[in-house]
């Protein structure tokens, strides 16, 4: 059945994590909800909410929610910001459980967490441990499948692995078993395998549930945006330092790849924001039709 919103506007909200810190990652996002928004020829209203920076936590009237990354530790603190937060994260997932979206009268709300976002939902589900790096993870690096098996509506037209644009000081590691079995979580993704480094494999993609989904690394990260930071003088010194003159210019071609970050990008949130059109779109049908 083809998918019809009825006249009610598709309701996003985008949280804006990044605490009043100059970054690409806003940018992508909203221009990857608005070429859906043209894509699909539907009405969106798009509504931003500065998390950190001012308190602003948006209620459960709307459709679809995207978390952003940002600086800064994803660990315990008393920001103002921090308990309404979860409590929106909480009120999202109980909505999805509740009698009214089973019985379907209501329609769920669907999550998309980035990077900062996914550290502080991980977290507070006590998913696994979040901690500090040794050294900032950032540049372009493929992520590996947990278990092939396990097909991702998400991942369908990447390649294995596909790569990704990674920027971060802190990390998801040490699953906890219990609880993942407890709230039915999948865990997809892993960084890539170094065997000659004894670290743990931070965690880099989650499905928490049919409508909400995470990501450690950055899926609307666009190359125009990441060019940008590479070419910037305090990411190329710390690019080089780390991982050598070699490494930094295979992520400046690797930008220019179809195949790579560009493929990632046009992919991942663009299917997220599809399954949730039509998921909603189709409740809303059969709404009207009861």
């Amino acid at each position: 059945m083809q998918n019809i919103l009825t006249e009610k506007p598709l309701k996003i909200a985008v949280l804006d994590m990044y605490d009043n810190v100059a970054g690409e990652g806003m940018r992508c996002i909203i221009n990857l909800v608005n070429e859906f928004r043209v894509q699909k020829n539907i009405e969106v209203n798009t509504e931003v909410f500065n998390v950190r920076a001012n308190t602003e936590i948006p209620n459960l009237e709307h459709d679809i929610y995207i978390s952003s990354g940002g600086p800064g530790s994803p660990l315990p603190s008393d920001e103002a910001w921090e308990k309404p937060y979860f409590a929106l994260i909480d009120s999202i997932f109980a909505h999805n459980k509740s009698e009214e979206v089973l019985n379907g009268e209501s329609s769920p709300k669907f999550l998309f967490l980035i990077c900062h976002s996914f550290q502080l939902v991980a977290r507070h589900l006590e998913i696994g441990k979040v901690t500090k790096r040794k050294s900032t993870s950032f540049g372009v690096f493929p992520v590996n499948p947990i278990d092939k098996t396990i097909k991702e509506a998400l991942f369908e037209g990447l390649p294995e692995p596909f790569y990704v644009v990674d920027s971060r000081d802190y990390q998801l590691v040490s699953p906890n078993l219990k609880i993942i079995k407890e709230l039915e979580v999948q865990i997809l993704r892993m960084e890539k395998e170094r065997p000659h480094v004894n670290l743990e494999r931070a965690i880099m993609a989650i499905r928490f549930s049919n409508e909400v989904f995470g990501t450690q690394f950055h899926p609307e990260a666009d190359a125009q945006g990441m060019l940008k930071l590479l070419m910037s003088d305090e990411k190329k010194k710390a690019v080089i330092k780390t991982h050598g003159i070699e490494k930094y210019n295979d992520m400046i071609a690797k930008l220019d790849d179809p195949d790579k970050i560009m493929l990632t990008e046009s992919i991942i949130i663009p299917k997220f924001l599809e399954k949730a059109y039509s998921t909603i779109s189709q409740k809303e049908l059969f709404g009207e039709m009861a």
